[in-house]
């Protein structure tokens, strides 16, 4: 036997070091060649590190939340032979994010006896693990848990290595309705627990462009509702007529077109800015980053040249790229170089909302949720179909005014759509 010992290979683009995000991999653990051994997040996407070799993890090399150098040692893995003399880097992953493997599976001991459950928690199909021990799951996984009143650590999870799933919280709470009724008074009982969550990851990321984008732009907003009747007859008219043969359209292609004919008058809204060389770039090229949630947090993947694409071509380009998101699939080029972006919480969107900056963009627009009201047009009180557009800028470099005749001319072209197609 002997020893393979794998350091954090380079990822590319100049990047010198990386964050250990999560391991799904532990001591003691049998992996197969092309298995994921762990997530590591760089200052663009989140990319999975493979195993190049068969055998039995004997180390890791960190911790996650940990920043690691390239070339520094990873893991270690006994393998059959004289392994590498050699510390080796693990394969480096490909330009475009990798598919995840298939993973052998691995026979798991029988657990031991579970332990009496709590008053308010379910019972459901369980796992044995230790107190201290956190068992594997994406932060959407956890507040569910959380909000059903769930101890993560008795569920056993079918996920890659463990990792507990949404189908996983279902079927414990399936089997726990099955095996007995929450007793009298159970809704009622009094909580204690906690529930400490490290941040680390897409969320510290997040977390850190966050508050360096509220502390280093002057952020201001302006909200406008717009009338989407018109627009929203054009949408049905043509996903009845085309939606067969080319693909249903959403609202956000629109609004892509929108913004793209409107920057045409405004380009100091689709520009950088560069505070600390205090250069401001304006651009040509349209490149919409589209705010997607997913699973390990907001993600902003994009459409590029934006300006030369039909409805069609942006619909089918905002779905390919909010799926690969949403999956983890997302490559770092695909996360990287808006020049403005559009964020919509969908049905969710509330009636005003303050988006944050996408640094070093200088304009965010936000999209809020399709109502219908009671409008006084031409004298009449009618039914129309009203949305507000809730948009951040940063006042460094764009002026309230300027702003204000921006959102307006999105809101002219959306009402009057056929001006969207106008050259």
């Amino acid at each position: 036997m002997g020893t393979h010992v794998i350091k954090m290979p380079d990822i590319g683009e100049g990047i010198a070091e990386v964050e250990l995000s999560q391991w799904h991999v532990k001591v003691g653990d049998l992996v197969v060649e092309d298995q994921v051994l762990a997530d590591v997040m760089t200052d663009k996407a989140m990319v999975d590190i493979p195993s190049p070799v068969h055998g039995k993890v004997i180390a890791l090399g960190g911790q996650p939340g940990e920043v690691m150098a390239v070339g520094s040692v990873l893991i270690s893995i006994e393998v059959e032979g004289a392994g590498n003399l050699k510390e080796s880097a693990a394969p480096a992953p490909a330009k475009e994010a990798p598919v995840a493997p298939k993973v052998e599976a691995v026979v798991e001991s029988k657990p031991a006896p579970a332990a009496p459950r709590p008053a308010a928690v379910c019972q459901g199909p369980m796992v044995a693990r230790e107190a201290d021990e956190r068992p594997l799951a994406s932060p959407a996984v956890r507040k569910h848990a959380l909000d059903l009143g769930i101890q993560l650590r008795l569920v056993r999870g079918s996920g890659p290595a463990g990792r507990v799933l949404h189908e996983d919280l279902d079927a414990y709470l399936a089997q726990g309705q099955s095996s007995a009724s929450a007793p009298v008074g159970a809704a009622y009982a009094q909580r204690n627990d906690e529930e400490q969550i490290q941040v680390i990851g897409m969320r510290r990321k997040i977390a850190q462009r966050m508050q360096d984008a509220t502390q280093r732009a002057a952020h201001f907003s302006y909200v406008e509702e717009i009338d989407v009747t018109a627009i929203e007859e054009l949408r049905a008219h043509l996903n009845e007529k085309h939606g067969a043969s080319r693909g249903k359209l959403t609202l956000l292609p629109f609004l892509v077109r929108a913004l793209v004919v409107a920057l045409r008058d405004f380009p100091q809204m689709n520009a950088r800015y560069d505070d600390e060389a205090q250069i401001i770039t304006r651009l040509g090229a349209v490149h919409v980053g589209v705010a997607t949630q997913s699973d390990v947090g907001l993600m902003v993947p994009v459409v590029r040249h934006a300006e030369a694409r039909s409805l069609w071509d942006s619909a089918a380009e905002i779905s390919r790229l909010a799926n690969a998101a949403r999956n983890g699939k997302a490559s770092r080029d695909e996360l990287s170089g808006s020049t403005i972006t559009l964020t919509s919480l969908g049905a969710l969107g509330g009636i005003v909302s303050t988006p944050v900056l996408n640094l070093p963009e200088v304009a965010i627009v936000g999209v809020n949720k399709i109502v219908e009201r009671p409008m006084v047009v031409k004298g009449q009180v009618v039914i129309r179909k009203m949305m507000n557009l809730s948009s951040s800028f940063d006042h460094r470099v764009v002026d309230g005014m300027d702003a204000a005749l921006f959102i307006q001319a999105i809101r002219g072209l959306i009402e009057q759509p056929a001006t969207l197609f106008v050259e």
